[in-house]
């Protein structure tokens, strides 16, 4: 007999588990990173690095180094007690409402479903079985699914694949006194670790089932245990400890990539450029570039490039970098470069930049977040839309998503997709598809995440709405799904 499930509430996790999985994700550590998309040489893994606050995409220089190595060792520590809490507590506030054995299947069915590719298909329906999708159909109100499976009647909402963002830093937060956490502000490390888990959750239940964070050394610990199943968030990748113009020339930046190998990065980001707050000129040449990037490509990574200016920008492309963030003064000479290249451009709208403003007081007089800063960020969002145009108006160059989500972004990471299109003029349907399967395309992972269709894994999102032709509602998120797993499922009680 077929139960159908309309839960009243959040329930998590639910698992729906099957016959053995034997083409599960790479371990962290070992995710593709080629700049072709190509499967990379499994990475060497390696002590936690030592907690520390994470540099921004869009400020090198505004945040104190890495701490000291004791301060690791209780890192560490706090880490193992934070997953032990967090476990204790999913199972005390979330105790699971069902148990689906391992001959059962799970169906969802829905209004619409939308393929990440492009594809639109009315009254759909998705069959699951442990994390991979098996079928992918329309003719939902005729579905009846096989006796004993389980069946997720999503009636009245769209689905799509788990969303992407290739930008963001979950391990900045707001510390307990409300302003930014530094290493100075007496935070311990526990406070840090559960923030950045909350962060992550947050993230997770507002659609996005894979993160990319370039970076901070705290995420490998958080990465791993959301691998492993110990706390809940998105599937997260991380470039560790970022590179910039302190580390020194092409020699010493090629043995820093190696070491960023070592240590378990999925990709290598670097700063190119100053902060947009300090103007965004030049910081590394392009012999420093091609030492970084060359030697990248060579151990099967990829890389991420902060630039700002055109100069930057132009010295990364012709280095073979693998994607540009930001790029707030690219001119078209560049955008144009950037395609012939086949190199991923990650513009944001305006979400970093507004959430700067309107937490102000959280951020100023720390680094470069001064008068003079805040300043040059209001100017910045009419460049950002203006640079993302002529981005998307730019043939054969792909446009990825990225928010570049800091404190106070989180889990409102789909405000900067409306954006694209209320302010950027993308497409909908477009806009979807660049937090989907062309995001996952640029993370190497396009044969396991960013599209609903048979053999991938199960990242199904619900929302309330068509974001083919609203894309408001990405912010409507009713269901959560990622590798077969619910986190979250706010659908309508039956009647």
């Amino acid at each position: 007999m077929i139960r159908s499930q309309r839960w009243p509430s959040d329930c998590i996790p639910v698992r729906h588990e099957s016959r053995a999985d034997a083409r599960s994700l790479p371990a962290p550590g070992s995710l593709p990173g080629s700049a072709t998309g190509s499967r990379p040489r499994s990475q060497a893994r390696a002590q936690p690095a030592p907690r520390s606050h994470p540099p921004s995409a869009a400020e090198p220089t505004a945040r104190p180094r890495a701490e000291t190595s004791p301060k690791s060792v209780r890192t560490s520590a706090a880490l193992r007690l934070l997953r032990r809490g967090l476990v204790a507590l999913t199972l005390a506030v979330f105790s699971p409402v069902a148990v689906v054995t391992a001959e059962e299947a799970v169906a969802l069915r829905a209004a619409i479903l939308l393929d990440g590719r492009g594809g639109r298909l009315e009254d759909a329906r998705v069959v699951v079985e442990g994390a991979r999708i098996v079928s992918v159909e329309a003719g939902a109100a005729r579905f009846v699914p096989a006796g004993g499976s389980r069946l997720y009647d999503l009636a009245g909402l769209t689905l799509l694949p788990g969303l992407i963002d290739v930008h963001a830093h979950p391990a900045w937060y707001f510390n307990r006194s409300g302003r930014l956490h530094t290493p100075q502000d007496g935070d311990t490390p526990a406070q840090g670790a559960l923030a950045e888990a909350g962060n992550l959750y947050a993230t997770l239940r507002a659609g996005f089932t894979t993160l990319q964070s370039p970076g901070a050394p705290e995420d490998k610990d958080a990465r791993d245990a959301i691998a492993r199943g110990e706390i809940p968030g998105p599937r997260l990748l991380t470039s560790l400890e970022p590179l910039n113009e302190k580390t020194g020339g092409p020699e010493e930046l090629r043995r820093a990539v190696s070491q960023r190998k070592a240590e378990g990065a999925d990709f290598i980001k670097i700063f190119a450029s100053k902060s947009i707050r300090e103007g965004g000129g030049q910081t590394l040449s392009g012999a420093q570039l091609e030492a970084a990037c060359g030697e990248a490509r060579s151990l099967g990574l990829r890389t991420l490039v902060h630039a700002h200016s055109a100069e930057s920008i132009r010295a990364a492309v012709m280095a073979g970098c693998t994607q540009i963030e930001h790029g707030v003064f690219a001119t078209d000479q560049v955008l144009r470069l950037m395609a012939e290249r086949g190199t991923y451009f990650d513009p944001q709208c305006s979400l970093v930049f507004r959430n700067y403003l309107d937490n102000r007081a959280k951020y100023e007089g720390i680094g470069n977040y001064n008068e003079e800063g805040f300043r040059a960020m209001e100017k910045a969002i009419p460049l950002a839309v203006g640079v993302l145009r002529r981005a998307l108006a730019t043939p054969g160059l792909p446009v990825v998503f990225g928010t570049d989500a800091v404190a106070g972004a989180h889990g409102r990471n789909a405000e900067d997709l409306a954006c694209r299109v209320q302010e950027g003029g993308q497409p909908a349907m477009d806009a979807v598809v660049s937090a989907t399967s062309l995001a996952a395309r640029s993370l190497g992972l396009q044969d396991e995440v960013g599209v609903l269709a048979p053999g991938m894994q199960a990242d199904i999102v619900a929302v309330e709405g068509d974001p083919s032709r609203d894309a408001a509602a990405l912010r409507r998120v009713r269901f959560v799904m990622k590798a077969g797993r619910v986190y979250r499922n706010e659908a309508a009680p039956s009647k």
